[in-house]
């Protein structure tokens, strides 16, 4: 029997070694005698534990040193070795480049996240590459707020109290490179939905205007995220729906409706249902007249009957303009969601 237990196979990951000491540790909380832990699995319980804390401590190391490159720690030995200063320039941005490559995977690790916050990398990238004048590093730092800033809400404030929120949105209205301010919209979401705080550095700086603006750009993928966080920022709060109908943006959603069609166009429909449902504003702004709204539903409805990959526009369509215009709505308006 002893024979047959120590023939077992081990776990091979974190959460097998895990379920390993746990069931170790309950053992005794059962009916039946505990079995006495062989030596061969003490010893490798002791190893495969050590590893893990290696593993975590080497991680760390990795960050330091990505965090010496950005900081430009070896450049002076370079400039004294001749080497020439463009071939220079080149190197430096490519390695530069690379450390926010392995530091924006090592973040998807929560601990590593937070460890990168404490050692400054954080206040690095918000104090010098969301400005740098290279946009491969700008938009990396981007993403790597976002990485460490997702579902974290200790480095969530932390970003908010050093400034970093106004910088981002200042990417999004006026960065010339359109990836950089897809990756700066990218960590906004993050730093606000689910975070109060975040909402609230939002608003002060005029976040929905920052919206609006983005749903008007010419790039598709600013606009479809755009809209999409206005959508869930009116379903998450909706106490927001008076102060956003008040900056007139049902009449901006519309405009951006009569726009060539695009998919992004599902997510201003569902803004707009979210505006005049409990919002008398949105609500008086949709009826009017002088919008057009009603007709541009109707054409628009049916553009899309038989569509199935526009079945939730659709949906949003006859929702809008039942809520809107029910008391004049005909019975070609499809069905009443």
């Amino acid at each position: 029997m002893a024979e047959g237990r120590d023939n077992r196979r081990y776990p091979q990951n974190l959460q097998g070694v895990l379920q390993l000491a746990v069931e170790a540790g309950s053992a005794t909380e059962g009916p039946a005698p505990p079995e006495p832990m062989s030596e061969e699995r003490k010893t490798w319980l002791r190893e495969a534990l050590a590893d893990i804390c290696k593993g975590q401590t080497d991680e760390v190391e990795q960050m330091k040193q990505c965090l010496a490159v950005l900081r430009g720690e070896g450049t002076s030995e370079r400039q004294r070795d001749g080497e020439d200063e463009e071939a220079r320039d080149e190197e430096d941005e490519d390695e530069r480049e690379a450390a926010f490559e392995m530091l924006s995977e090592l973040c998807e690790n929560l601990d590593n996240a937070r460890d990168l916050m404490i050692l400054g990398g954080l206040d690095l990238c918000v104090s010098q590459y969301l400005c740098h004048t290279q946009s491969g590093l700008r938009w990396r730092a981007a993403q790597l707020i976002a990485s460490c800033a997702q579902n974290m809400p200790q480095v969530q404030l932390h970003l908010l109290s050093i400034g970093t929120l106004p910088k981002l949105l200042q990417l999004i209205d006026s960065d010339p490179h359109s990836t950089v301010r897809v990756k700066a919209l990218y960590a906004i979401s993050c730093l606000v939905r689910e975070q109060e705080a975040g909402l609230q550095a939002f608003l002060s700086s005029d976040g929905f205007s920052v919206l609006m603006r983005g749903m008007q750009s010419e790039n598709e993928r600013l606009r479809t995220k755009s809209a999409f966080l206005l959508l869930n920022l009116l379903t998450a709060h909706p106490e927001q729906k008076d102060t956003v109908a008040s900056m007139g943006m049902v009449q901006q959603l519309v405009s951006v409706l009569r726009t060539p069609h695009s998919p992004f166009h599902e997510h201003v429909l569902g803004a707009l249902c979210c505006l005049v449902e409990d919002c008398a504003q949105g609500l008086k702004d949709c009826m009017n007249p002088a919008l057009g709204l009603e007709e541009l539903l109707k054409q628009r409805i049916t553009e899309l009957q038989g569509k199935e990959e526009n079945q939730e526009e659709l949906d949003y369509c006859t929702r809008l303009r039942v809520l809107c215009f029910h008391g004049r709505q005909s019975d070609d308006s499809g069905m009443d969601r």
